[in-house]
């Protein structure tokens, strides 16, 4: 796999060109940001602004974001060709969430064998919202909380044809485990989700549940499929073929 040139296209199909159902989109000459209803997360996608301009940029960007009243983040990729981009925004009052996610990527057509012979779990392919319940009934499970906003945006993707696939796998008829995929226009398919409640972790519920969406992918024609990946389950990914593209860090405002 050429790392570059999938750097390259990873930018402009899902940072450049990617839309999401619930955000507005906004193109400046220096960002791509994307504005959700309140009170969700805005945030800043992509930076072109060269590095001596990246301080007026990010007050003109906090100016704008700041009296809407709702939260923001800045990605800074570490691929990106702006080194002080951290800095400046540290300085103006943004504070990195601690929570890097390392950007994996799997050319589809090289899914290692053994992902296509699993077939032992019980997974199950959610396509009402009804059936939302378990996904919330797990992510609860797994995060505390009540994760009731997966009725509204995930109930709401699932109605767009062909945007969304939710999988979630059963031990003794109970959700004990779910995963998703999102398919937006271009090369990738996205992965999310790879939640299992932890009475039931090391039952090999994360591959299966990663094999059945590689299968989809695949049936689909979508070369790669990207997982923006945390501590637990970065190596397994990569123990399934899965390359390390680039690291994303969110900054946070936090200022005044």
């Amino acid at each position: 796999m050429n790392t570059n040139s999938v750097l390259t296209t990873y930018d402009k199909d899902l940072r450049l060109h990617v839309v999401y159902p619930e955000a507005r989109k906004e193109i400046t000459d220096d960002v791509v940001r994307f504005i959700r209803q309140a009170p969700g997360m805005n945030f800043v996608s992509f930076t072109f602004a060269d590095e001596h301009k990246l301080p007026g940029v990010i007050e003109r960007e906090v100016a704008y974001l700041q009296p809407l009243n709702q939260p923001f983040t800045w990605k800074v990729y570490e691929h990106d060709r702006l080194p002080s981009l951290a800095e400046n925004l540290t300085r103006r009052g943004f504070v990195s969430d601690g929570d890097p996610g390392d950007v994996m990527v799997l050319a589809v057509k090289d899914a290692p064998a053994h992902l296509s012979e699993r077939g032992d779990a019980d997974i199950r392919r959610i396509t009402a919202r009804e059936g939302l319940k378990d996904v919330v009934s797990v992510l609860d499970g797994v995060y505390g909380g009540s994760n009731t906003w997966v009725h509204e945006r995930i109930g709401g993707h699932l109605q767009i044809p062909g945007y969304l696939s939710m999988y979630a796998a059963y031990v003794d008829d109970q959700p004990v485990s779910v995963a998703w995929t999102y398919f937006p226009p271009g090369h990738f398919a996205t992965l999310f989700g790879g939640s299992t409640l932890p009475e039931y972790r090391g039952r090999g519920l994360y591959t299966s549940l990663l094999a059945r969406r590689l299968r989809e992918i695949g049936e689909r024609g979508v070369p790669f499929a990207v997982v923006e990946a945390g501590p637990m389950s970065q190596p397994i990914v990569a123990r399934h073929g899965f390359q390390h593209l680039t690291t994303a860090h969110d900054y946070v405002w936090q200022g005044s």
